[in-house]
């Protein structure tokens, strides 16, 4: 059973498909079912493409096709007659967004912030609210946190944090490190997670909250 939005999102999908053969863009479904952000689209659509009620075509950003129709009261619709048959699909591309790649931080010591600058493509399910960028991981101490040398961090720009968060803090304005952030009298205490390094502490007038760890790519060669 569909949620309402999800109906309501298949359903206008569908509509535009029928007056125009092109479906609707994110923006366009977002403000169709007044959600507050484009990343509220992403779920309602992975939701119904896991559902088999839609499919997202290869190759083609944004392109969408129904395969059937929910069936609920007044509201069903039968599937089109030349709807294909779902078993012989090929899988479908994932939606990727591209964010800044600005080089590489510490895990174990600060480095040098910010080196480079390229783009990095990521799946848009990994993302959020807001603005991003990706930061490869150097060094091994927030290995216990999951976190290793070469992964790529993804990190969702701010400028202030809670206890107990995984922040990029600018040390200085010129070193860069990701680490937990907490708070330890007039201090500020950037812990790693592991146990063979010792906690950084700072005032509070050297360290820059830059951005909070929104999540991990890590590829295997």
């Amino acid at each position: 059973m569909l949620t309402r939005k999800q109906h309501e999102l298949i359903c206008f999908i569908n509509d535009r498909l029928a007056e125009s053969g092109v479906s609707p863009s994110f923006e366009e479904m977002k403000e169709a079912l007044d959600l507050k952000s484009k990343s509220g689209v992403h779920r309602l659509i992975s939701a119904l493409e896991e559902r088999q009620f839609i499919r997202r075509l290869p190759n083609r950003a944004r392109a969408l096709e129904v395969l059937k129709m929910p069936e609920r009261g007044d509201t069903a619709r039968k599937t089109p007659a030349t709807a294909p048959n779902i078993r012989n699909l090929p899988e479908p591309a994932n939606d990727v967004i591209e964010i800044p790649l600005h080089g590489r931080i510490a895990a174990g010591v600060p480095i040098e912030a910010f080196e480079g600058h390229s783009m990095l493509a990521v799946p848009a399910a990994l993302l959020g609210n807001g603005e991003h960028y990706a930061l490869e991981v150097s060094g091994d101490s927030m290995v216990e946190a999951g976190i290793l040398d070469g992964d790529y961090a993804l990190i969702r720009r701010a400028d202030t944090a809670r206890d107990g968060e995984i922040v990029v803090a600018l040390i200085e304005d010129s070193e860069a490190t990701l680490k937990y952030f907490r708070r330890e009298g007039a201090m500020v205490r950037l812990d790693p997670a592991n146990r063979a390094y010792d906690a950084q502490r700072y005032s509070p007038a050297q360290v820059r909250v830059q951005g909070k760890l929104a999540g991990l790519l890590r590829r295997y060669d």
